[in-house]
């Protein structure tokens, strides 16, 4: 038993490492010049996809695309877009093979997955036009 616990005791440094939140510079290396596609309990959210010096371009997979830019605050990455000013912070985690996103500024604690990633540019439709 006293083996037991002293191997539960060694493994608990490494289940503390793995609930750490990505650092802004961990997130940059991992995103930059990808698209990535996110699910919300096992259906289709959204895609962003990550730009240059920290901008990005999301979507809720409708064509229409929101232009913004993120960066690192207090353990979290935020965004900001053209159409909301309020930034929207995220801690993200390295799961399995792909990230686990947690949305900091809901209660409910909103958790998105990665579900797909591709080096291709989104697809985002034109401005409405008018009749």
């Amino acid at each position: 038993m006293r083996r037991l616990a002293v191997f539960l005791l060694a493994l608990l440094p490494l289940s503390l490492a793995a609930a750490e939140p990505m650092s802004p510079q961990e997130f940059e290396r991992y995103v930059t010049g990808k698209t990535l596609y996110f699910g919300l309990d096992g259906t289709s959210y959204g895609v962003e996809e990550y730009l240059p010096d920290r901008q990005v371009r999301w979507s809720f997979l409708d064509g229409k695309c929101k232009d913004g830019f993120w960066y690192g605050e207090d353990g979290m990455i935020c965004f900001v877009y053209e159409d909301q000013p309020v930034p929207q912070c995220w801690s993200f985690f390295r799961e399995g093979s792909g990230l686990r996103a947690v949305f900091e500024n809901d209660p409910a604690n909103t958790v998105l997955y990665e579900a797909q990633q591709d080096d291709a540019p989104m697809m985002c439709l034109g401005p409405e036009v008018g009749v």
